[in-house]
């Protein structure tokens, strides 16, 4: 892990040390709710358009911090595979809350907020679940029986169709 000085010692800080760029908990969040693992997946669905210079060095970055893996993909030569560590997975609590901020006081998308909605209702207990599922997913912990990822992308794709159907309609 890479040693910095650090401001203070303060955990607050610390954490925005870490995470309190404008795009290092966009890339924990795609790599976590869009499972994108691959670097030109993370590039070709950002909703919020990352360079790919910026996306190359967020990527850098967690991994120095411990927050992201990297491994050859046996696949292909040439391509990385990213995971979340466990530090990472327990930014869930974090990244709920965080939403459940933002839906209450900025102007969310349905589309894009309907994740959020799901967690904030399922609380602490949702919660735990979608990081069991995540270690399952990232660190090769057994496989949990309940899909939490699974039912977040049905509510997303569920919006989505009914949007696009009304727009038809």
């Amino acid at each position: 892990m890479m040693e910095t000085a650090n401001r203070s010692g303060c955990p607050i800080n610390l954490t925005l040390e870490v995470l309190g760029d404008r795009w290092s908990l966009i890339v924990i969040r795609d790599l976590m709710f869009g499972n994108r693992r691959h670097f030109r997946e993370l590039m070709a669905h950002s909703e919020e358009g990352i360079a790919s210079n910026i996306l190359a060095d967020r990527l850098r970055r967690l991994v120095e911090r411990g927050l992201l893996s990297k491994r050859d993909d046996p696949s292909h030569k040439q391509k990385a595979i990213y995971s979340l560590t466990e530090p990472a997975i327990q930014l869930v609590p974090l990244l709920a809350q965080m939403a459940a901020w933002g839906r209450r006081h900025m102007p969310v998308s349905e589309e894009l907020s309907i994740r959020a909605e799901l967690l904030e209702q399922g609380g602490p207990p949702l919660w735990a679940a979608f990081m069991e599922e995540l270690r399952h997913q990232h660190l090769g912990a057994p496989k949990p029986e309940r899909s939490v990822f699974a039912e977040l992308q049905t509510a997303y794709e569920g919006v989505v169709a009914r949007k696009a159907a009304g727009a038809t309609a």
